[in-house]
């Protein structure tokens, strides 16, 4: 059993400021609309109270999950955050509700190796929550079969309740916390916020299909050649979308695993289970501008959280995270996105090269990956071969250059192409295996 150490949010917040008033705040701040001097200086004070409020009970929840996720028998990342003001603001934009009825403010990310994993885990946290008095299971979503329809998210989120106050355990595997970490990383590259549906549908569409084809992997079904072209096309055109529309300088950051390092030095001096820290970090140049370890109680952490929003903002640039952790080092897998930017030409391409199962595939332009794949699915082998004429302008007329597709698999020796460039083209008979592992 646990035993309360804080007052509840309603006992706390709820006696200086009633739920009208709470709700009043967040619309005003969301609308910018405000009566009257006074009532945007209320507006502030009245957010950043309720706020300020889940950090308190969202340190002993985390206090109580790092127990338990001790008797787990996996490998896992854990690290708490209160949302950021400016995405509670849009989130209340977007979906038209009121302050208190937001559940995620206060939040935990667990991160474990598989989908499987994330499976035992809920079942794990489910078991802990049914034999414990002061945590409440109030509802859980599962978006990991079918992703959320707007952009392809996979996790499953389970909102638990501890002294009144809600908070969101998001429990993901490592292939859709990579996926959630690049369309975040590729959010602020673009200039828009993609989870939020902004931008060029069609980049969207990319990290949709992105999304499906590692739910492919996860549930260990290999995806077709097909599905794979249709990601590089996706990929390829999104890529140009962002080249085209992206701000500010090429990112190149590359020292940011050392900041860790640093951090855990830190930490080690403090000798404190859970430790706050504020990241403050710069998008125009991709690196960490400051990092700090703040105090741990809730009310001088968020003071130091919020005067630091309000001098690096996010219309800047910035983005500043408070993030609670027992161990620094698993700031480098719960949110990962801020680590190893190598710029934003190869930011599309290098996500899908990372991840597992497309490390499997030899690298091959994608171009030159369709014109292979329709010989090989017409089984043009040896002597079943066809014209180039025929090939360009009936079955791969859709390929802008086959002529350079033609050349790369030439070079590869995967092809036999008779009578000079423009002949007869054909697979070479005996590579069959070899060709697979391009598809």
């Amino acid at each position: 059993m646990t035993t309360k150490k804080y007052m509840s949010l309603d006992s706390s917040v709820h006696k200086m400021h009633s739920k009208n008033k709470i709700d009043d705040a967040g619309q005003a701040l969301a609308k910018s609309q405000f009566k009257s001097e006074d009532h945007e200086i209320e507006s502030e004070v009245i957010f950043d109270d309720y706020r300020r409020a889940h950090l308190q009970p969202l340190t002993e929840t985390t206090y109580i999950l790092q127990g338990w996720l001790s008797e787990f028998n996996k490998q896992y990342y854990i690290a708490q955050r209160l949302k950021r003001r400016p995405q509670i603001l849009r989130k209340m934009r977007r979906f038209s509700v009121r302050l208190t009825q937001l559940q995620d403010i206060g939040g935990n990310r667990i991160i474990v190796d598989s989908n499987d994993d994330v499976e035992a885990l809920s079942r794990f946290l489910r078991e802990k929550i049914r034999k414990t008095i002061d945590i409440k299971l109030t509802r859980e979503t599962d978006y990991r079969m079918l992703g959320r329809d707007d952009t392809g998210y996979r996790a499953l989120h389970m909102i638990i309740e501890n002294a009144a106050v809600k908070i969101e355990l998001q429990l993901r595997s490592r292939a859709q916390h990579h996926w959630a970490e690049a369309i975040e990383r590729t959010s602020v590259i673009y200039g828009q916020h993609l989870k939020e549906k902004e931008g060029d549908p069609r980049v969207i569409d990319y990290f949709k299909i992105l999304s499906f084809i590692f739910f492919e992997l996860e549930s260990h079904r290999e995806p077709t050649p097909q599905d794979k072209m249709t990601l590089d096309d996706k990929r390829e055109l999104a890529e140009t979308i962002i080249t085209q529309t992206r701000r500010g300088q090429l990112l190149h950051s590359h020292v940011n695993d050392n900041i860790i390092h640093t951090l855990m030095v830190v930490e080690r001096s403090k000798k404190q289970f859970i430790s706050n820290w504020i990241l403050i970090f710069d998008w125009n140049s991709g690196q960490f501008v400051n990092w700090e370890s703040i105090s741990k109680d809730p009310i001088e952490a968020y003071s130091s959280y919020s005067s630091v929003e309000t001098r690096y903002a996010e219309l800047d640039g910035f983005e500043v995270v408070l993030v609670g952790s027992s161990d620094v080092a698993m700031i480098r897998r719960t949110h990962s996105h801020y680590f190893g930017i190598d710029g934003y030409d190869s930011i599309l391409e290098s996500l899908e090269e990372s991840v597992i199962g497309f490390s499997t595939r030899k690298p091959l332009p994608s171009e030159a990956r369709r014109v292979l794949h329709t010989l090989f699915r017409k089984k043009f082998w040896g002597r079943n071969s066809v014209s180039y004429d025929t090939l360009g302008n009936h079955y791969c007329k859709n390929v802008q250059n086959l002529d350079r597709a033609l050349d790369a698999l030439s070079n590869l020796n995967l092809i036999e192409r008779a009578a000079g460039r423009k002949g007869i083209i054909s697979l070479q008979s005996g590579k069959k295996e070899e060709i697979e592992s391009y598809l």
